[in-house]
C-alpha cells in the first residue's frame, strides 16, 4: 500500500462519538489509542485508564479518514491558456496546494484517474510532500478521437493537454498499441488502469454517446495486468452498452454509471463490480451566462437519468465508492459526495461506509484503512457535526475540525492534540 510516515508515540483520544466506518451504529463516548500511527484499541472508553495525556474530544464525531475513489488533483483552477505560459515549478505547487487542501478536507486517500505521476504519490510517503495516500492510473485509455484522446480536430492541443513530466496519452487502436502503453503505465508504477468505454463530456472530438473501447481490448487489459501482479481496471463509462462493454470486459469499477439499464445493473452484481457515480460532478450547476439553452437542457436530461440509474444501482445492491471528480468538482469539497449519495438511496451510515471502507475496498487497501479497528493506521476525521443528522454540512470544510494520518495530526482548528513527532 501508498504508505505516509507515521506519527510516533502514544495517542489516546476519548469522548468522541465513534463512527468506525463498518456501518455499525455510532458509539458514544469512545476511546481510540494510537501507537506508531496504528490502531491499538478502539471501543468503549476503558473505565481503569487514567486520563493523563488523553485528548478529550467529547461532543465531537469521529470517523476514519475518508477516501476519494475519483480525483484529478492537476486540474489546478485557472485559464488553461494562462497555465500554459508558466513555469513547470507553477503548476508543481499549485498541484501541492490541492494536494493539502485535500487532506485537510478529510481525505486521507485518494485515487488520481489521470493527471498525476507517480512523483507526487512517491513524495507524499516519503513525508517530503503532503497530501493523501495516492494511487495513480497516470493516463487513461481510449482509442483516437475518444475520450482520453486531446488533439483538436485541427491537430492542435488544448492547454490541458500539455503536462510536464506525464506520458503521452493514452490513445490505443489495436492489440499492439494496447500492449505497449499498458506496460508503459506499469513500468512508470501505476496503481489502476483506467480504461474509457464510452464517450465523454468535453472531449475536443467525441460525444458521450459515442463508443470507447471495444470488450475485446479491456479484456487484453485486463490479461496484461494479471502478467505483472495485478492492476485493478476502472472504467469510464457514461452509457449503459459502456458499462456493459467495461463489465464483461474484467472492469472492477465504473466511474459515472448514469444510463444503467436493470439488466445491466444485474449484470454489475453478479460480477460484483463497484459504481463511483460521482454525483457531485453529476449535478454541478452550470452558469447561464456562458451555457447555451441547448446545453443546459441537455445536462438536466443526462442529470435526472444519472440519478434514476444510481438510485435504481443503489437500491438493488451495487456496491458503492465515494468519488467526486474533484478538479470538475472544486477541490477541497470532496465531503458533498455524502449527501448527493444519501439522496439517491444510501442512508448516512452507508453514504459514510461508501466514503471510507468502500473506497478502501476498490484500492485493495481495506486491510490497512477504511474503519476504525485495532490493527488499521490511524487515519481519522474528527468533527462537530452529527453525520447522520446533517451530513451535507461536512462539504464546508471548516467542519472537518481535526485531520490525523498514520496517527499523525496534520490539522487541529481547535488546538487540541499536540503535534505529532
Amino acid at each position: 500500500m501508498p504508505h505516509v510516515p507515521p506519527a510516533s508515540g502514544v495517542v489516546r483520544l476519548v469522548g468522541a462519538t465513534l463512527i468506525d466506518g463498518t456501518g455499525c451504529p455510532p458509539l458514544a463516548d469512545s476511546e481510540v489509542e494510537l501507537v506508531d500511527g496504528v490502531i491499538a484499541y478502539a471501543g468503549q472508553r476503558r473505565a481503569a485508564q487514567s486520563l493523563d495525556g488523553a485528548i478529550d474530544l467529547t461532543g465531537t464525531f469521529l470517523m476514519p479518514g475518508f477516501v476519494d475513489a475519483h480525483v484529478h488533483l492537476s486540474m489546478v483552477p485557472g485559464d488553461p491558456e494562462t497555465q500554459r505560459s508558466r513555469f513547470v515549478e507553477e503548476h508543481v505547487l499549485e498541484t501541492a496546494s490541492v494536494l493539502r487542501t485535500t487532506l485537510l478536507a478529510g481525505v486521507t486517500t485518494a485515487r488520481d484517474l489521470d493527471g498525476l505521476t507517480p512523483g507526487y504519490r512517491d513524495a507524499i510517503a516519503r513525508g517530503s510532500a503532503v497530501g493523501p495516500r495516492l494511487h495513480l492510473a497516470i493516463s487513461m485509455l481510449s482509442p483516437t478521437g475518444g475520450h482520453a484522446d486531446p488533439v483538436r480536430p485541427n491537430g492542435s492541443l488544448p492547454a490541458w493537454a500539455v503536462r510536464p513530466g506525464m506520458p503521452a496519452p493514452g490513445v490505443v487502436d489495436t492489440d499492439d498499441d494496447i500492449i505497449r502503453t499498458v506496460r508503459e503505465l506499469m513500468r512508470m508504477g501505476a496503481d489502476a488502469i483506467k480504461v474509457s468505454t464510452s464517450g465523454g463530456v468535453g472531449s475536443p472530438t467525441d460525444d458521450p454517446a459515442d463508443a470507447g473501447l471495444p470488450v475485446e481490448h479491456v479484456r487484453l487489459v485486463a490479461r496484461l495486468t494479471a502478467e505483472r501482479g495485478g492492476r485493478p481496471i476502472t472504467a469510464h463509462a457514461l452509457t449503459d452498452a459502456a458499462v456493459r462493454v467495461a463489465v464483461l470486459g474484467g472492469a472492477a469499477s465504473i466511474e459515472h454509471g448514469y444510463d444503467l439499464s436493470d439488466d445491466t445493473i444485474d449484470l454489475m452484481l453478479q460480477h460484483g463490480t463497484v459504481l463511483v457515480p460521482t454525483l457531485s460532478t453529476l449535478l454541478r450547476t452550470l452558469d447561464p451566462a456562458t451555457t447555451s439553452p441547448a446545453a443546459l437542457a441537455d445536462r438536466e436530461a443526462r442529470q435526472r437519468r444519472g440519478l434514476d440509474s444510481v438510485r435504481r444501482a443503489v437500491a438493488a445492491g451495487v456496491p458503492v465508492a465515494l468519488g467526486t471528480d474533484a478538479g470538475v468538482h472544486p477541490h477541497g469539497r470532496n465531503l458533498a459526495e455524502l449527501a448527493r449519495l444519501v439522496e439517491v438511496g444510501l442512508d448516512p451510515l452507508a453514504a459514510i461506509r461508501a466514503g471510507t471502507l468502500g473506497g478502501a475496498r476498490l484500492l485493495g487497501l481495506d486491510t490497512e484503512l477504511g474503519t476504525v479497528e485495532a490493527g488499521k493506521q490511524g487515519d481519522l476525521v474528527v468533527t462537530v457535526v452529527d453525520p447522520l443528522q446533517n451530513i451535507g454540512d461536512l462539504a464546508d470544510v471548516s467542519a472537518v475540525r481535526m485531520v490525523l494520518q498514520a496517527g499523525r495530526v496534520v490539522k487541529d482548528l481547535d488546538s487540541r492534540m499536540p503535534a505529532a513527532r
